[in-house]
């Protein structure tokens, strides 16, 4: 697992030491090193997912031995489905921007190294078992995501990198005093540790759970983004370049709600369970508030931006509701969502280098002149809206009806999102793709075999994960049922119980 994380940080190294000016070696290096690292991703997955042995297994450093922490790194099935994201995103993502520092005119470099920078730290992050490790690399990761969103991008693209750091370093702030005062915990215990089940097995009384759980939440609601702490993912998804804001919202913001399922839950189970019903109304807020904002936007990548919004209030509420089903339908959610954000940036991308404007008023009648970008425009806004048999359309079903064992009411409600994602999505393809042609598209170019090579296995994944999806959801159904155990929550009935099988083996 370290070297899983040590590749695309040499990847980064190396990358912005090729001499400038030479661009194109320096877009080598950065590809080379995701997809060497996309190699080793695979082997981990492969051993978990269908228990073969790799070798891969627990990693424990000492790191500050006087501190009790240490570089401790480990996988279950909520990690693994984000280490698989993050890794299969990379290079899709390096492909996907080869020009588009270039069109920046600027040294396409830092615009690489940056990349491989925030998967390091990204890999870092869903691997930590030291608490304070994981701060480190979640506070860490600003840094090169504020440059990849103020260097390239829109003109207004230095108001929102300040935005965003700024929001997300208040979140840090807060968490740094959440990690001091566990750590404080664990010192009054008598046994000094960072490393994540020594603090788990801490008998912490209800009051203090309380602050360090609005500690840690507080950082985890503002980076994923949650309600009403969402406004700064707009402005970055709207700003920066197509590719940095679909690695920005596919991939590192899920930091923030790994963090709420693999951190929160365990570490704070008494405060958790009282603060879940208004989670789950933030959560719930967010679903609505995300979409009909998305409706009303006339800029492409802002509207993206707001449907992340809704798409990540599905995924709060799943983890909230402290049901299995909807635990696991959010963990798998969080993978869909990247992969379905990750296409639908990615084609707006192509979108916008051929015409030039983001705006959804400068196209019309683009599937006459490009029929096959419209129709990968199709699928990837399919996606989003969770449209059988997509992968995206199971997490979605398994959040709400998860949900449904617990908050109907909410369940409900979040269903409308579901609505009006098919609203904002399919007016969207209809005022962009459809209708007359406009005469500044009439002459847009079809896909390329670059673009096609890259959005491919992001629409294949969507469509086999959402056929085959046991595996993944075996495995992370697997780690979310101990966490829900550390809640200490009783698991509701099932609407319909399984029946049992009259005749072994029969299926009858």
């Amino acid at each position: 697992m370290t070297t899983l994380i040590a590749l695309p940080a040499l990847g980064a190294v190396l990358t912005a030491l090729v001499p400038s000016g030479r661009g194109t070696l320096a877009k080598q290096v950065a590809t080379g090193a995701a997809l060497v690292t996309l190699v080793i991703g695979a082997l981990i997955s492969i051993q978990f997912l269908f228990d073969v042995d790799m070798g891969v297994q627990e990693e424990t450093y000492e790191w500050i031995p006087e501190f009790g922490a240490s570089w401790a790194l480990d996988v279950t099935g909520i990690s693994l489905a984000l280490v698989a994201l993050t890794v299969l995103a990379t290079p899709i993502v390096a492909v996907a921007m080869w020009h588009e520092a270039e069109e920046e005119q600027r040294d396409p470099k830092a615009f690489f190294a940056l990349l491989l920078a925030v998967e390091a730290l990204t890999l870092t992050a869903f691997l930590a078992q030291d608490v304070l490790l994981f701060y480190v690399v979640f506070e860490a990761m600003l840094i090169p995501l504020y440059f990849m969103i103020g260097m390239y991008g829109g003109p207004q693209r230095r108001y929102a990198a300040v935005k965003f750091l700024l929001y997300n370093l208040v979140g840090g702030l807060a968490m740094l005093a959440a990690v001091i005062g566990l750590y404080v915990q664990s010192v009054d215990a008598g046994n000094p540790s960072f490393f994540l089940p020594d603090l788990v097995a801490l008998d912490i009384d209800t009051t203090t759970q309380w602050w360090l759980f609005i500690g840690f939440m507080l950082a985890f609601a503002i980076k994923a983004p949650l309600w009403p702490f969402h406004t700064w993912l707009p402005d970055a998804a709207a700003e920066a370049t197509p590719s940095n804001a679909a690695f920005l919202s596919g991939v590192a913001d899920k930091v923030g709600t790994y963090g709420m399922i693999a951190l929160v839950l365990p570490l704070f189970p008494d405060a958790s369970r009282d603060a879940a019903p208004v989670i789950v109304v933030l959560a719930v807020v967010s679903i609505i508030y995300g979409a009909l904002l998305a409706i009303g936007q006339t800029d492409m990548k802002r509207l993206i931006g707001y449907t992340s919004i809704s798409h990540f209030g599905f995924i709060v509420l799943g983890i909230f509701a402290l049901t299995s089903q909807a635990a696991t339908g959010a963990t798998f959610y969080m993978v869909n969502h990247g992969l379905s954000t990750i296409a639908l940036f990615i084609v707006i991308g192509f979108l916008i280098s051929r015409r030039g404007s983001r705006q959804v008023d400068d196209f019309g009648g683009v599937q006459k002149p490009a029929p096959k970008l419209a129709g990968v425009f199709l699928f990837a806004g399919l996606s989003g809206l969770a449209l059988p048999p997509l992968a995206t359309f199971l997490s979605e079903f398994l959040v709400i009806s998860g949900t449904f064992l617990r908050y109907r009411p909410a369940a409900i409600i979040a269903t409308l999102g579901i609505v009006l994602s098919a609203l904002y999505i399919l007016w969207l393809y209809q005022r962009t793709m459809t209708g007359p042609v406009r005469p500044a598209v009439e002459g847009m170019p079809d896909l390329r075999t670059r673009e096609v090579a890259v959005i491919t296995p992001l629409l294949a994944l969507l469509l086999v994960v959402g056929f085959f999806p046991k595996p993944l959801t075996d495995a992370i159904d697997e780690a979310v049922g101990p966490t829900l155990v550390e809640v200490g929550v009783e698991q509701p009935e099932p609407l319909a119980p399984v029946a049992e099988h009259v005749e072994e083996g029969t299926g009858r």
